[in-house]
């Protein structure tokens, strides 16, 4: 059940169900082609931010779904698709959401 259920998440998502699922977040992602989204957390200091890195890193592995993560200081920016789909999943939004929790 759990392999259908992460296929299922797996699956590209339409316009539509993009735009829906973004306006979930609480935090003002950038979709980017309908294939990514893309946000910038800034915070206090350079340890700051790499603490916030070690908990989405920490997530990402639980989820076996991994981000891209650019750091400049104190400012980090998450990058997320699907990789092996070409684009946006239910997973990417679910990734999304725990990040934003970490904050």
């Amino acid at each position: 059940m759990k392999n259908e259920n992460q296929a299922k998440k797996s699956e590209l998502l339409n316009a539509r169900q993009i735009v829906n699922l973004k306006s979930e977040l609480k935090n003002d992602w950038e979709v980017i082609d309908n294939k990514k989204i893309k946000h910038q957390f800034v915070f206090k200091d350079f340890l700051e931010a790499i603490n916030f890195i070690n908990k989405i890193a920490r997530a990402a592995e639980e989820m076996s779904h991994h981000p891209n993560i650019l750091v400049c200081y104190n400012k980090i920016t998450i990058e997320i698709w699907t990789h092996k789909s070409g684009g946006l999943t239910e997973l990417d939004f679910e990734l999304a959401r725990k990040i934003e929790r970490f904050e």
